[in-house]
């Protein structure tokens, strides 16, 4: 390598790379594009870091880093600079939201060789002056660093995808064709995923997920809270001592005896509140220096205050701290002693990224998982070695949902003026929407020297599809208003949120302050709301009905030829019906009320299991409840889905019908709760006897005997988890599940039409 990069190396105490690092930039040098999936703390960021560095001293190539956040920006800024020093003629800056006007022009006043930008910033910053004042940037476009790139899934990794297509459009047309490096957690299909993101081929990605760095053993304890012992909640009933309180007594006594640690936890408010309760409980053990270096740690801080953090952690002068997953990223804080997990962080991934903070060197460290009563975190407790043995999951993201690739179509017309050559990038949908956005007047159809090309019209200026960031969507809103309080606005809630959360008597939860809703005005999209020292919580009821507009695939359960799984694209039709009041310390129900609101309807794709006459027939002659079976079932899938496909389970729904009309049998849906679907139900339905698998493991392995939130309770559930039948669940997933339960055609036809339905 340059001479000066390896002094500056051996400076530093390195006087050779690891085998994964020097893998990724000969592959790179060679003229592929490299993937990157090592674990935590493995040296990633040194390959890419040395490819810029050398591109920009050899030939003025630039490179262009892609983060998904600010704060790891920041940090990555740091050592970008740090490495540029001994290199009079490189420069390195950021663009992001977090600058100021002033901040933003200096960067672009010092044409840096180097940009750090977010993908939003990338979407309306960058490529929206692509031809202007960006222009020599991207002339002179060498390399493409995509650093985290299994967060971009779902939804926003849709997005991201297409952000992406439209770079390399702008490359393509600047005579440019960057190479690209992403760096990735361990997930199931990092080659796939990084040409999904960045739009390039499969065969163009070397993949490097061999780490050849030396660490120190890790030694992993699997907690499970004790039951209560209460009368009035007996062992085996499921309920549990809460998971902070136990995180909290051991993240203290590893504190206490000086080991450094760090707490992942779900919610800012928990990572706050639980912050100042262990403060206080080392200050009563008479351990007042320690405590005044524990702190909480989320991205709702200040970017001062969060870096003052990350410095005392990598300096030893902080303890321990309690976070949320925005420590789970890349930023720099050296290593730790000990990773305490406050719930199983919900993906395989996630779990080992945040584990990965534990470990200095070639020492020793703890990561403990202290399980919730949620299914999910019950089901790797009680399989904890699937953690470590299963095939890591399968982030997934769909660029080709056809309502994003409106808005990027459009965007791309602001940039550069469309052509034919670009259903390239935009794909087979790219002339039925040029020919939408053209009937709509949004794009205007020319002939010109260079072919056929469309550009923004002046009516299409009025819509702007840089107003909004890529991890929301324009669309309608309400705005909270608050009568006789310290302030007059809370903010905007999409209009389905709104429903849920701010119906007429809804009690709203705002930073620290209860309000309760007196009145939800949908003609001028404004909820009235009022302070109020109500120490109840609300709960929506709601009903769900699916209709199926085409099966896009259908096939047999491996496991069973007679069930036929169907993909699809769907209509879900929701709305809400009441609510109840409940105490908000033992869920016990105050009041209910009936509510009269709008119904909402989403179009998307769903996986569905339609269930045999025969089959059906069985389970209605054996007792309990079958529509009651049913409805577990479905919460049960929905909880034990994220173990097969990244995803939060928010990011689908569910409705299950004891007879459906259209299909007339049973029917199990899960689909994608985004509007067009984001490749989440189709994954599920290429993995659908993992997921049945899964379920019937989940049902069999919990001890109580008639359903707990460990197993079949929902706290999503639309019905108030009425009504719930967990023996027949576990019956009906057996019969799924295993190959061996086929079932004769017999027993009577019931005549139930009742569906019961849960959404997420």
């Amino acid at each position: 390598m340059e001479p000066q990069l390896a002094d500056y190396l051996i400076d530093r105490g390195i006087d050779e790379l690891y085998e994964h690092q020097t893998d990724a930039i000969e592959a790179v040098r060679d003229g592929q594009n490299a993937v990157l999936a090592t674990p935590t703390a493995s040296g990633k960021s040194l390959a890419y870091t040395i490819l810029a560095i050398e591109r920009a001293h050899h030939h003025d190539g630039r490179t262009l880093y892609i983060g998904p956040q600010v704060a790891l920006i920041n940090d990555q800024e740091s050592t970008l600079s740090e490495f540029a020093v001994p290199f009079d003629d490189i420069s390195v800056s950021q663009y992001t939201g977090s600058l100021d006007s002033d901040e933003r022009q200096q960067a672009r006043d010092e044409d840096p060789d180097i940009v750090l930008t977010t993908p939003d910033m990338l979407h309306c910053g960058l490529l929206s002056h692509a031809s202007d004042i960006w222009r020599a940037f991207f002339e002179s476009l060498d390399l493409v660093v995509v650093d985290e790139v299994h967060e971009y899934r779902g939804v926003f990794g849709s997005h991201v995808g297409l952000v992406c297509r439209r770079l390399s459009r702008i490359c393509d047309r600047l005579g440019t064709d960057p190479q690209f490096v992403c760096c990735s957690a361990t997930i199931g299909n990092p080659r796939k995923h990084a040409a999904t993101i960045t739009g390039q081929s499969t065969d163009s990605f070397v993949l490097v997920d061999q780490e050849a760095s030396e660490t120190g053993p890790t030694h992993w304890l699997f907690w499970q809270p004790p039951e209560y012992d209460e009368s009035d909640s007996p062992v085996g009933a499921g309920q549990r001592r809460s998971h902070h309180g136990e995180t909290m007594r051991l993240f203290v006594d590893l504190v206490m005896r000086g080991y450094q640690t760090v707490v992942f936890t779900r919610a800012r408010q928990t990572a706050e509140r639980y912050a100042t309760i262990s403060s206080d409980t080392l200050a009563e053990r008479g351990k007042a220096d320690i405590a005044q270096s524990v702190t909480a740690y989320h991205a709702g801080l200040r970017d001062d205050r969060r870096g003052t953090i990350e410095t005392t952690l990598h300096s030893g002068d902080c303890a321990g701290v309690w976070s949320t997953s925005a420590l789970e990223l890349g930023v720099d804080i050296g290593a730790l002693d000990a990773v305490l997990l406050d719930g199983y962080p919900g993906t395989q991934m996630a779990t080992f990224q945040r584990a990965g903070r534990a470990g200095r060197g070639t020492d020793p460290s703890l990561v403990a998982l202290i399980a919730s009563e949620d299914q999910l975190d019950q089901y790797v407790i009680k399989h904890p070695r699937e953690l470590f043995d299963q095939t890591p999951e399968r982030a997934v993201a769909n660029p080709s949902n056809s309502h994003l690739l409106r808005l990027h179509t459009h965007a791309a017309a602001i940039e550069q003026p469309l052509r034919t050559t670009d259903e390239t990038y935009f794909g087979p949908a790219f002339p039925d929407l040029v020919s939408t956005l053209t009937d709509e007047d949004k794009l205007a159809r020319r002939q010109t020297s260079q072919g056929l090309e469309w550009r923004r019209t002046a009516s299409g200026r009025t819509v702007n599809p840089y107003e909004q960031g890529l991890r929301t969507i324009t669309e309608r809103t309400v705005t909270l208003q608050v009568r006789g309080g310290t302030t007059d606005e809370l903010g905007e809630l999409p209009l389905n949120a709104a429903l849920r959360d701010v119906h007429p008597g809804a009690i709203y939860h705002h930073q620290g302050q209860n309000y309760e809703v007196q009145s939800l005005d949908l003609d001028r999209d404004v909820a009235w709301l009022a302070e109020t020292d109500s120490d109840y919580q609300t709960r929506v009821q709601y009903e769900e009905s699916m209709t199926i507009g085409r099966d896009i695939d259908t096939k047999p359960l491996a496991t069973r030829d007679d069930v036929t799984v169907h993909f699809a694209d769907v209509t879900r039709r929701k709305r809400v019906t009441g609510f109840q009041r409940r105490d908000h310390r033992t869920g016990k129900i105050l009041s209910e009320e009936s509510l009269d609101l709008p119904e909402t309807t989403l179009s998307t794709r769903a996986l569905y299991v339609t269930l045999p006459p025969g089959l059906k027939r069985l389970m209605q002659t054996m007792s309990g409840s079958f529509e009651g079976g049913l409805h577990a079932v479905q919460h049960a899938l929905v909880a034990t889905f994220p173990l097969v496909i990244l995803c939060d389970r928010r990011d689908v729904g569910s409705v299950s019908t004891a007879e459906h009309p259209q299909t007339e049998t049973s029917a199990l849906f899960i689909y994608d709760s985004y509007r067009g679907g984001v490749g989440l139900a189709r994954n599920g339905y290429e993995h659908v006897e993992k997921l049945f698998q899964h379920t019937w493991e989940l049902l069999a392995d919990c001890g109580c005997s008639n359903g707990c939130p460990a197993c079949i309770q929902s706290p999503h559930c639309g019905r108030a988890n009425e009504p719930l039948d967990k023996q027949l669940a576990a019956t009906i997933t057996m019969a799924l599940a295993d190959p061996s339960r086929q079932t004769t055609d017999s027993a009577p036809e019931s005549n139930s039409t009742t569906a019961s339905e849960d959404g997420t």
